[in-house]
């Protein structure tokens, strides 16, 4: 058996809400270079909308305002319901992902007490059970779905590691590299591993740091260049291979992290919304982003010095 790990984030350019990044991780038979998931399991599973497979796809495929919360939101509860998980409000997603591993979020207003019922949207008509017949399909290919976890990285703690680091998208990475040897820890040794990531920004040299990560074996660079960075260590039988891809939500395990995060991360926008919205009932909502953040920063302006929240747990400064 072989491991196919997929890593992705959601938020990274905002300045309201929590930098999410997520990982699934499929236990495979065969070379884990040449399994194909979308190939493996596509019965029940589509790479984009379809009415009657699952849609796991790139989050960007699949959310956006004007299409709404439902399709990635069906997809990310149906594959924790794969997993044996079902969800009745906020807390249990972000306590199942282990997302917020030290509760930092109860300590912020607007998530603290926060109990919103799930789904968030709730189907005009009932869709057929989608984990079923993906549950039938991966016991026939011999596929498992072994991991599914998040890390939240929220306002306080990412402009601390912006600093620490110089550059948001070194905070990223190395953030990155943290959930792949969390995730990797809890799967057995002596097995081979694939990993994809997204990319990060213009980035092509991760070596320097998957090394400072993993000090134990010498890794080894294969390839760097603007589409793919590729790195590998351990004996043959047994080895782990990374790799950084521009668009690497092509690949199933990436696409389903991305999806895990922006949903995630979504949560934790509307709770956000929710909270300034009863303070000030004809409040726009936001996304979070540029240049709208601004908009709402200077709408919340008088309420936020009146409710004495400070800058530092709630806007993120790069």
């Amino acid at each position: 058996m072989a491991f196919l790990i997929g890593i992705d984030e959601a938020g990274y350019g905002p300045n309201f809400g929590p930098l999410v990044i997520s990982a699934t991780a499929w236990e495979v038979q065969g070379d884990p270079c040449r399994a194909n998931l979308y190939k493996r399991l596509g019965k029940a599973v589509s790479d984009g909308p379809d009415g009657a497979r699952l849609a796991i796809a790139d989050s960007k495929l699949l959310y956006n305002p004007q299409r709404g919360l439902g399709l990635l939101e069906r997809g990310v509860l149906s594959i924790l319901a794969l997993l044996g998980c079902r969800l009745g409000d906020w807390c249990d997603v972000w306590d199942r992902l282990r997302a917020d591993g030290d509760g930092h979020r109860h300590h912020l207003p607007w998530y603290a007490g926060y109990r919103r019922p799930l789904p968030l949207v709730p189907a005009e008509e009932p869709l057929p059970d989608a984990t079923e017949p993906l549950r039938r399909v991966c016991q026939a290919r011999r596929v498992r779905l072994a991991v599914v976890e998040s890390r939240a990285v929220f306002p306080q703690r990412f402009n601390a590691l912006v600093a620490q680091h110089g550059t948001k998208g070194e905070a990223l990475s190395r953030l990155t590299l943290d959930l792949l040897a969390d995730v990797m820890a809890g799967l057995p040794a002596d097995q081979q591993v694939l990993v994809v990531c997204d990319k990060h920004g213009g980035r092509n040299r991760y070596g320097a740091l998957l090394q400072q990560r993993f000090p134990d074996t010498l890794v080894e660079v294969r390839k760097e260049s603007r589409p793919v960075s590729i790195y590998r260590w351990g004996p043959q039988d047994c080895r782990v291979e990374v790799r950084f891809c521009a668009g690497g939500e092509s690949f199933m395990p990436a696409a389903l992290a991305s999806m895990t995060s922006k949903y995630l991360r979504e949560l934790a926008m509307q709770a956000l919304n929710d909270f300034w919205c009863r303070e000030l009932p004809t409040l726009r909502r936001t996304a979070g982003y540029p240049t709208d953040s601004y908009r709402f920063k200077r709408d919340i302006a008088d309420c936020q010095r009146n409710l004495k929240i400070d800058d530092g747990i709630l806007w993120r400064v790069r």
